[in-house]
């Protein structure tokens, strides 16, 4: 949204894809995600944004074999960094992580990010529920619906540079 500052308290649903929607952190298998090493590294990564940021809660989260979803709070009253900021953060940390094993495997990584990312604002319980299930779905999804078809307000979504 313009002109919408994105350290404003409330619930933030974001999504970060990989590179040309290539398949860097695992695969679905019998409808369960299966992390891979960078996967692995990726799942990590998220559950040290909370010592890292301490004003902001990161609730429910996903690791998809090419994006992840996750909720990020801001907590009222807080002095926060901006959603762009964190989500900014988090893919360098992911991305210097798997860059070290590519570079001990003697691979190429290359770009691991979409040069961007997607987010919602949160605006109610209900919304929160509905998307709290999608997040959790989204391996039992992979391939059967889009986003949209689930979440209506999905296709309003801001892509957001960073």
């Amino acid at each position: 949204m313009r002109d919408y500052d994105y350290a404003n308290e409330g619930a933030y649903f974001v999504t970060i894809c990989c590179k040309d929607r290539a398949n860097y952190f695992g695969e679905i298998v019998n409808e369960k995600m299966i992390l891979n090493e960078y996967g692995n590294i990726a799942s990590d990564e998220w559950g040290k944004l909370q010592e890292r940021y301490l004003e902001t809660k990161f609730d429910v989260f996903q690791i998809m074999p090419d994006h992840i979803h996750g909720i990020i709070e801001i907590n009222v009253g807080a002095v926060a960094q901006p959603i762009g900021r964190i989500v900014g953060a988090y893919k360098s940390l992911v991305f210097a992580r798997c860059l070290e094993i590519s570079n001990e495997n003697k691979c190429v990584l290359g770009k691991l990010w979409q040069r961007n990312y997607w987010e919602h604002i949160i605006r109610n319980e209900t919304e929160y529920a509905n998307i709290t299930e999608y997040i959790r779905d989204n391996p039992v999804l992979w391939g059967k619906k889009r986003l949209g078809e689930i979440l209506p307000f999905a296709l309003t979504r801001k892509r957001n540079p960073i």
